[in-house]
């Protein structure tokens, strides 16, 4: 029996958090080869730092010609996403930050592992292991303590781009500590915020005067009481941020990117890998597999595991678990996710439409528990496996 009552805490991060701009900038890269080739490789790391971006990893394209020519874009993409993620500081603006580009062509010794050819299927780009989550906690079927901290912060992020609240700067945190009483998530007994201010006058009362409105707006009725410990700004004054306060570099927020470790996390990152890497698609699919489980009422809650190897076209294993809110079997549920689904890498990415430039937009405030797009980002968040899963179990 899983406890019912207690209190799980998980952070966000604001999309102009060091390790978050790095991020931006490798997924800009990634949706750029994307839309010259829907089968570009790009495997895409940023560094950033005081006045200074370093991009490197490898990328592919069939053409060489067009690779050499988006190699030349590289630099740009990058001054953009500086640019609208709002960096103007003295020593990390959008257009005097220093941008080296060391990205080179894909090694062939992976190429060859994970390209189809001679009847071969295509392979996984790495071997490892991925895992999606689904409750019932929200209506995104996401766990609340992070997708409520997500939401502070994009919230933040709208009225600071708006210049409905041109004091904040474009770095912060969020955390929540979330109240369960039998199993529900029902309040908030502590709400940190740390977020960059344009004015050093401001003190941590001015700045949660200016957030503690929208930070009420996003959390349920209720949630916020007398009780509740507010912690904003709480080391006083945050007017250095981002890469000029605290280098930052891709992939380094993963527990913030998926579950806010309310669930396992396999260990791979999301950002700049495109998705024949199975870090990426097959957390995706994870994700949404979990996801339809929950929204067929096969239970509350439930992890899905996913392992493959490096070359090999279908997954290792299958593994669920619902925690002991399923009406089905867990053992029922591998089987039936193994009828509805071709979890093959070129399986998964025909079924989500994943070769799209559609992963900027990733980035920050969550891979998951987001809308569904009409350009096909964040299908992983469709429930249309409900009835094909019903149908097999």
């Amino acid at each position: 029996m899983s406890r019912q009552n207690y209190t799980f805490t998980s952070e966000s991060v604001s999309e102009g958090h060091p390790d978050k701009v790095c991020d931006r900038i490798s997924d800009a890269v990634l949706d750029a080869f994307i839309s010259e080739e829907p089968e570009a490789r790009v495997a895409c790391e940023t560094f950033a730092t005081t006045n200074r971006v370093v991009i490197g990893g490898e990328v592919g394209l069939s053409d060489k010609d067009k690779l050499h020519d988006y190699m030349g874009r590289i630099d740009q993409i990058a001054r953009d996403c500086i640019r609208d993620i709002g960096y103007e500081q003295d020593k990390f603006h959008w257009n005097t930050c220093e941008i080296t580009n060391l990205l080179h062509e894909q090694s062939a010794h992976i190429a060859q592992g994970v390209d189809a050819a001679d009847n071969k299927d295509e392979g996984a780009g790495d071997q490892g292991i991925m895992f999606g989550y689904a409750t019932t906690e929200t209506a995104a079927l996401m766990p609340a303590p992070i997708q409520y901290s997500h939401a502070i912060l994009r919230r933040l992020a709208e009225v600071r781009k708006s210049g409905a609240e041109p004091a904040l700067g474009p770095d912060a945190k969020s955390q929540l500590s979330v109240v369960y009483d039998g199993g529900k998530p029902v309040g908030v007994s502590s709400i940190v915020l740390s977020t960059q201010h344009l004015d050093e006058a401001l003190s941590s009362d001015d700045i949660r005067e200016i957030v503690a409105p929208y930070i009420t707006e996003i959390l349920p009725e209720g949630w916020i009481s007398a009780d509740t410990a507010w912690h904003v700004n709480p080391t006083g004054k945050f007017v250095i941020g981002g890469p000029d306060g605290d280098a930052g570099l891709t992939g380094r927020k993963i527990i913030v990117d998926t579950y806010g470790g309310a669930a396992p996390h396999g260990g791979g990152a999301f950002s700049g890998k495109d998705p024949t890497k199975v870090d990426r698609s097959a957390a995706y699919v994870a994700r949404y597999l979990a996801k339809n489980v929950v929204a067929a009422g096969m239970a509350e809650r439930c992890t899905i595991q996913l392992s493959y190897a490096i070359g090999v076209s279908q997954p290792l294993s299958i593994y669920a678990d619902t925690h002991g809110t399923g009406d089905v079997a867990p053992a029922d549920i591998e089987t039936a996710i193994g009828k509805v689904m071709d979890l093959s890498p070129r399986g998964i990415r025909e079924h989500l439409q994943m070769n799209k430039p559609i992963y900027q937009r990733t980035a920050a405030y969550g891979h998951f528990g987001r809308e569904p797009d009409a350009d096909g980002g964040f299908s992983w968040e469709k429930t249309d496996l409900v009835d094909a899963l019903k149908g097999a179990v």
